[in-house]
């Protein structure tokens, strides 16, 4: 079954610069779904205000003070839709093999099927929106274009303020423009003269992705990257596989512009696992002297490589979908300036003047609060007042350090990689990969460790490579090979960036940080740079490359040289272990790992057992 055939719907009016192609697939989703009215989005700022004015009539938001946070909303969740569902995604190529083994997959016939069955009559009593985007800047080279019909106006004002949504870009998309469908509804028709909740969702729940197709389709939930498919869905899965067809690569990576005291400027992006500091490398405040860190983007970045084979980037989306707890004045204050207005929150707490407030925010905890589930709370209480997972959306251009050149539609050339987990054993502070074959090993090999015994045995490795494990819309041993691929086409009319990896996390024996963080990785990355552009040398060592005595002034970042040198420590039956549970993790991947990762694997082995036999002899 196909959703050609079915009956088109045709009792709207679609907008004259809407391509034939598109149209007509609207109309063969809206006879599936058979919504009472069909509106096409232009992404004006009145749209956009009306949408908000009738979600706070229906009570799904609520409008903050404005005067403390103008033009900025709350909205509460079903407590059973309250982040991405996992085990509810799917990735469907049609072959299974070609999902590996780290993707849920169903034969693409069979869920087409399933997929026909919930969303049949499925926006009953709502109104369909179609929301078209573009991921990049509108008219770029390196922009791809995407249609999503949705019947929650949440999911709407969210993707416009995630992409550069409306008119302009659905005029980008002729007949011979590859074009993204993504489907979503919320599950929950109304009958007529049914009354609607604030939050409407379904306790059945599907995010299923077509890689040969280019479609998404998601039910059951209104919820963030679940919803929102022009995020993790478009962005990285679907990404994935199309940048890999087209010759270009799709990455969960921060961009960052960086000039140095010398006024060089340079690009950095970077990949970290959740809960590794990524959105603080974001929007770091160096402590260096004279240099300054501007933002490109957050969390995906879209690399090519350009015609003289330097590897360019852009920040495909036009917004921040961030965490809110663990968000403060201290840990991150450029965040916190970036949220004064128009934004949007999801699940964090309601003060008693209209304002919001999560865990981390400040120091103290108000005496009352209205919680995320809209109870009364206050200091001392059981549960917290902001769900873990809670959000704020707010677009990328108020971000007081954006960079001029965040939208630049040729990209920015990209000087350095890095790759980091939170690791308190075995990892260096920092280590330049000795080539980009290694430096892909790294990337495949990332891990951080599990900090609670509630994930699992505390201190067991957590593999994400690359960052991508539940984003990578293909086999994970393939998304590897497309990554020496890249490395290949550079290398044959420039030289590859360099490839970094890092841990913020290394802690001493009494268990404490050695490493203070947050700011203070600035002077690593300024270590990082200057090694990127050949102006200092390095010393080697078992994990790559690493700094040489005076490099990096640790005593400035308030540590002592014990301190220093136990970040570069080698404990020999330890980091023997983990090489032995890299096998075995290897092998998981099954056949399709490229060659050269075993090979670079074993060079790891013969180095730290070099390292090893240095130090008995030492």
């Amino acid at each position: 079954m196909t959703f050609t055939d079915i009956r088109p719907h045709t009792s709207h009016r679609a907008p004259r610069i809407a391509t034939p192609s598109v149209v007509a697939w609207v109309e063969r989703i809206a006879a599936l779904t058979e919504p009472d009215a069909i509106y096409w989005c232009d992404g004006s700022d009145a749209e956009r205000q009306q949408l908000f004015a009738g979600m706070v009539d229906s009570g799904t938001l609520t409008a903050l003070n404005p005067n403390l946070r103008p033009g900025s909303y709350l909205a509460r969740s079903n407590p059973d839709d309250v982040a991405r569902v996992e085990s509810r995604t799917f990735v469907c190529p049609k072959n299974e093999a070609d999902a590996g083994p780290t993707n849920n997959w169903v034969e693409p016939g069979e869920m087409r099927d399933k997929m026909k069955d919930v969303f049949e009559g499925s926006m009953r009593g709502r109104t369909m929106y179609v929301v078209p985007f573009a991921m990049g800047p509108v008219g770029s080279p390196m922009a791809r274009y995407g249609v999503q019909v949705t019947d929650s106006p949440y999911v709407v004002v969210s993707t416009g303020t995630m992409t550069r949504m409306g008119a302009a870009a659905l005029g980008q998309i002729s007949e011979n423009t590859a074009w993204v469908p993504a489907i979503h509804s919320v599950g929950a028709p109304l009958a007529h003269g049914e009354q609607d909740v604030a939050w409407p969702c379904n306790p059945t729940k599907y995010i299923v992705h077509f890689p040969e197709t280019r479609e998404i389709w998601s039910y059951g939930s209104a919820y963030g990257g679940n919803a929102i498919l022009a995020k993790k869905a478009f962005a990285l899965r679907i990404a994935s596989t199309l940048s890999r067809s087209e010759g270009w690569m799709a990455a969960h990576m921060l961009l960052l512009k960086v000039t140095d005291t010398a006024g060089t400027v340079s690009h950095v992006a970077a990949a970290f696992p959740s809960a590794c500091g990524k959105t603080n490398f974001a929007m770091m405040t160096p402590t260096v002297p004279g240099m300054k860190v501007e933002t490109i983007g957050d969390d995906i970045a879209w690399l090519a490589p350009d015609s003289d084979g330097k590897l360019r980037a852009i920040n495909p989306e036009a917004g921040f979908f961030g965490v809110a707890p663990g968000t403060g004045v201290d840990t991150n204050p450029i965040a916190i300036d970036t949220l004064t207005h128009d934004t949007i929150f999801t699940n964090v707490a309601l003060t008693d003047d209209g304002d919001v407030w999560w865990e981390g925010l400040t120091e103290e905890a108000p005496a009352h609060l209205i919680d995320w589930k809209g109870n009364d709370w206050a200091p001392g209480s059981a549960t917290p007042a902001a769900h873990p997972n809670s959000r704020f959306a707010v677009a990328a251009a108020q971000c007081p350090t954006i960079a001029d050149d965040w939208e630049a539609p040729e990209g920015v050339v990209v000087d350095a990689l890095i790759f980091g987990g939170r690791r308190a054993t075995n990892i260096p502070l920092v280590a330049q990969a000795r080539s980009w074959e290694h430096g892909v090993y790294i990337g495949s090999t990332l891990a951080s460790e599990r900090t609670a015994a509630a994930e699992g045995t505390l201190g067991e490795l957590r593999r994400d490579p690359f960052a991508m494990l539940p984003f990578a819309g293909m086999h994970m041993a393939d998304h590897w090979q497309h990554w020496l691929d890249l490395g290949d086409v550079l290398s044959k009319s420039s030289t590859p960036p360099p490839i970094f990896q890092v841990n913020w996390f290394r802690k001493g024996s009494d268990g404490s940080f050695l490493w203070p963080g947050f700011s203070e990785n600035s002077r690593v990355l300024e270590w990082i740079l200057a090694r990127a552009h050949g102006e200092v040398a390095a010393d080697s060592g078992p994990f790559g490359l690493v700094p040489r005595e005076g490099q990096i002034d640790f005593e400035a970042a308030g540590i002592d040289r014990d301190a220093w040198l136990e970040l570069f420590a080698l404990d020999h039956d330890a980091l023997r272990a983990e090489a032995r549970d890299t096998v075995g993790y290897l092998d998981s991947m099954g056949s399709r790992v490229p060659h050269e990762l075993h090979t670079e694997h074993r060079l790891m082995q013969d180095r730290l057992a070099n390292a090893r036999r240095l130090s008995s002899e030492g």
